[in-house]
C-alpha cells in the first residue's frame, strides 16, 4: 500500500508538472522573443527622422555609426533611387534577400526574416523623396533567447522539488497508514498463537483507529470468557470437594480391612485429582465476577438448608454446632448458587482441617447497608490470615487448594464487600463475610469499609471481628 500511494502521487504530480512547466517555459520563450524584437523596432524607429530629413550619404553614414547597433555592424540602411533612373543607396552590411526588401516596402509594415546567425528587423520608413526606405536591424539568436534556458532551468528545478515533495508526503502518508494495519496484523497473529496480553494502539486514520478500538475489545474479551472458562471450571471442581469430604468422613468410619482400605485411598485418590483439576484452571489470573442484574436470594434460607447438610455430619463426628440469626428472611444481592458455594467452602475448610469434635458456628446479622455472616470454629486457627486469603494460596493446610477462601472474597467483593479472618470466641478462626446491601460499589474507598452497620439480634461477644 505505501509504495502504491508514492506511485500514484509520483505520477499525477509528474503530469501536473509537465501540463504546467512546458506551456509556461514556451511562454517565456515567446516573451524574450518579443521583447527582442519590441528592441529592435525602437531602435530601427530612431532614424525615421533622419531619413525623412535627408537621404545624403555621409549624413545617414554619420547618423548610423552613432548608433550602438551601427558601431556594431547589426544597422542597415536600404534606401531606393529617385526616379527611373535613380541610384538605391546601402549603408551598412545587408544580411536580408532582395525579395525581403521589396516585400517589406509592399507591405508598408515591419517584417522579421531568418538570416545566418540570427533575425533581421526589416522596417519600411518614408523619405523625402515619396519613396520608402527599408532599415534593417540584425538579432542575433541569442539575444532572442536571452533568459529562455534560465527560466527552463529554474521550472525544471520547481518541477522536480514538487515531484521530490509530493512524492516524500506520499510516503509519509503511506507509513500513517501501513504501520497501524502492519500492527494490527501483528496482533491479531500473536493473538492468534495465544499471546492473549496483544494490544493494538489506538492511532491512525479514523478507519484504523476504529479497526485497533474493535480489535482490543475484541481481544478483552476473549481474555474475559477465557477466564469465566477457568473460574468455572475451578468451582465446579472445589464445589465437589463438598460430596468428596462426606466420602472421606464416611470411608474414615469403615474400619479397617481390605476393602475399607481402598475406599479410604481411592477417596484420597480422587480428592488429588479434583486438586490437580483445580489448580491447572486457576493457572491464569481469572477476573471478578459481578452479581448480574436481579441476583439476590434469602440468606437465611440458605444457611438452614447447607446447615442442615453439614449438621448429619458434624453430628457423626461429635461436633457442635449453633447456627444464629437465620429466624427471619435475610435478603442478600448475591445468587443462591454462589452463597451456597461459598458456605460448603468454610464449612468443608472446617471439617478437612479440623480434629473430629471440634465444635463450629454460623452466625447472620443483618444491617442497614451490609449483612455480615460469620462462620467460627474452635480448631487450631490460621497462622497467616492474609496469606490464607491470597489467591490460590493454601497457606500452612495440607491438602488445600486456597480456592475456598477465594471463591467467598470474590462472592462478597462482587457485593462491595470484603473477607476477613480473625480469632473467634470458640478458640479457633473466625471467617467474617460482609456482604453489601447495594449502599457500596465494588472499589469504593476503603474509608467506608470502616464503617459498621447497626446490628438486627444479638451483640457480638468482645474480640470477635466485625463486633
Amino acid at each position: 500500500m505505501r509504495w502504491a500511494l508514492v506511485k500514484v502521487a509520483l505520477a499525477v504530480t509528474v503530469m501536473v508538472v509537465v501540463a504546467f512547466a512546458v506551456p509556461l517555459g514556451l511562454v517565456v520563450a515567446e516573451m524574450a522573443r518579443d521583447r527582442a524584437f519590441s528592441n529592435a523596432e525602437r531602435k530601427a524607429a530612431g532614424l525615421a527622422p533622419v531619413l525623412a530629413i535627408t537621404t545624403d550619404r555621409a549624413e545617414l553614414e554619420k547618423a548610423v555609426a552613432t548608433t550602438e547597433d551601427g558601431t556594431a555592424g547589426r544597422l542597415a540602411v536600404h534606401v531606393p533611387g529617385a526616379g527611373p533612373g535613380g541610384r538605391a543607396l546601402e549603408i551598412g552590411t545587408r544580411r536580408a534577400g532582395a525579395a525581403d526588401l521589396a516585400a517589406t516596402r509592399a507591405l508598408g509594415r515591419a517584417s522579421i526574416t531568418e538570416v545566418p546567425g540570427g533575425f533581421a528587423l526589416l522596417q519600411p520608413t518614408a523619405v523625402g523623396s515619396g519613396q520608402v526606405a527599408v532599415v534593417e536591424l540584425f538579432v542575433p539568436e541569442d539575444e532572442v533567447s536571452n533568459g529562455v534556458a534560465t527560466a527552463w532551468l529554474v521550472l525544471a528545478g520547481v518541477g522536480a522539488a514538487l515531484v521530490v515533495g509530493s512524492v516524500a508526503v506520499a510516503d509519509r502518508l503511506g507509513v500513517r497508514m501501513v504501520r497501524p494495519a502492519q500492527r494490527l496484523a501483528g496482533a491479531a497473529h500473536d493473538l492468534g498463537e495465544g499471546k492473549l496480553g496483544a494490544r493494538v494502539p489506538e492511532e491512525g486514520p479514523p478507519e484504523l483507529k476504529s479497526a485497533a478500538v474493535a480489535f482490543n475489545a475484541m481481544a478483552d474479551q476473549v481474555v474475559q470468557l477465557l477466564a469465566n472458562e477457568r473460574e468455572l471450571a475451578a468451582d465446579l471442581s472445589h464445589r465437589l470437594r463438598t460430596p468428596l469430604t462426606v466420602l472421606r468422613l464416611n470411608a474414615a468410619s469403615l474400619g479397617s480391612g481390605p476393602a475399607a482400605d481402598q475406599t479410604r485411598a481411592a477417596v484420597e485418590q480422587l480428592e488429588r485429582e479434583v486438586d490437580t483439576i483445580i489448580r491447572t484452571a486457576r493457572e491464569a489470573k481469572p477476573q471478578t465476577q459481578a452479581t448480574g442484574a436481579g441476583a439476590g436470594c434469602d440468606a437465611a434460607e440458605v444457611v438452614r438448608e447447607r446447615m442442615g447438610f453439614w449438621s448429619a455430619l458434624a453430628e457423626d463426628e461429635g461436633r457442635r454446632v449453633r447456627v444464629a440469626g437465620v429466624d427471619r428472611p435475610v435478603r442478600i444481592p448475591v445468587a443462591r448458587p454462589e452463597l451456597a458455594a461459598a458456605l460448603d467452602a468454610l464449612l468443608g475448610n472446617v471439617f478437612r482441617h479440623t480434629p473430629e469434635g471440634t465444635a463450629f458456628s454460623v452466625d447472620v446479622h443483618n444491617g442497614e447497608d451490609a449483612v455480615i455472616v460469620l462462620v467460627s470454629d474452635a480448631g487450631p486457627g490460621i497462622a497467616d490470615p492474609a496469606a490464607a486469603l491470597a489467591r490460590g494460596n493454601s497457606g500452612e493446610r495440607a491438602g488445600s487448594t486456597g480456592l475456598g477462601l477465594d471463591i467467598v472474597r470474590r462472592m462478597a467483593e462482587s457485593t462491595g464487600g470484603d473477607v476477613r479472618i480473625g480469632h473467634s470466641v470458640l478458640g479457633g478462626t473466625e471467617v467474617r463475610i460482609w456482604i453489601g446491601l447495594g449502599t457500596r460499589r465494588a472499589g469504593a474507598a476503603g474509608g467506608r469499609r470502616g464503617h459498621r452497620p447497626r446490628r438486627r439480634g444479638r451483640r457480638l461477644p468482645a474480640g470477635t471481628p466485625g463486633a
